[in-house]
């Protein structure tokens, strides 16, 4: 079954080149130049890339994807004239999964667009839990599209790393191991800091804070479940 790609671009003759060019590779492809109405499309159709040009009426690129964030993983490539370092910082930490500069090779496009899919496809594959991706990957654990790798000790969330302390990880960590399972603040401070640890009783709320800012509020997920009284869980989707 053929791939579907929206294209959100108000340029209406690169819009219109690059539709002919996807077809042409036997990709489905719908098109709309207006930010509004792209994420409209992209939150209520069936789609498996959106390309995005940041500078669109009424809503810009960055607010569509902000926007699309809350509500899903629709792999994004962002497409747009700005070049600015600061533009792709930006695109890249509200969740964009790549990231290319008008003018173009649409040879670039099409190797970005096919790595991209292959990607989201090996992601999806490992989300559902499949046996083959389990079996080949023992060490890792999910939650949407991110990725915690154990031996590496690094944590993506699509192609952008996160950055955590060995604390942090290790609380990520026994979260995602448990997930469905809520843990206790003591279970959790035991097995974070050790039964040694001489501290401030908050600490894994304190730790809890630190993640939710680097993945929950960056990415625009809600991950860390906190369970009043008790403690947290991370829940299956």
């Amino acid at each position: 079954m053929p791939k579907r790609i929206l294209i959100v671009e108000d340029e209406e003759k690169i819009a219109r080149f690059i539709e002919l060019e996807l077809k042409h590779e036997g990709y489905e492809v719908e098109k709309t130049g207006n930010g509004r109405e792209g994420l409209k499309k992209a939150l209520e159709g069936s789609y498996d890339l959106m390309l995005l040009d940041i500078m669109l009426p009424e809503l810009n690129g960055l607010e569509v994807l902000r926007r699309l964030r809350r509500e899903s993983s629709l792999p994004v490539i962002l497409l747009t004239a700005r070049d600015e370092v600061m533009d792709k910082v930006a695109g890249l930490d509200g969740g964009a999964d790549d990231y290319i500069t008008k003018p173009f090779a649409i040879e670039e496009l099409l190797a970005r667009i096919r790595l991209v899919l292959k990607k989201a496809e090996t992601l999806q594959k490992a989300a559902k839990g499949s046996d083959e991706s389990v079996e080949r990957n023992p060490n890792r654990y999910y939650y949407d599209r991110l990725v915690l790798d154990v031996e590496r000790h690094e944590v993506h969330f699509g192609e952008a790393g996160i950055e955590l302390t060995n604390r942090e990880f290790e609380l990520l960590h026994i979260l995602l191991e448990n997930k469905n399972i809520v843990l206790t603040r003591d279970v959790l401070m035991n097995k974070v800091c050790g039964y040694d640890f001489v501290g401030e009783t908050n600490v894994i709320d304190v730790y809890v804070r630190y993640l939710r800012a680097k993945i929950d509020e960056r990415f625009q997920i809600k991950m860390i479940q906190t369970v009043r009284g008790v403690g947290y869980v991370i829940r299956e989707e």
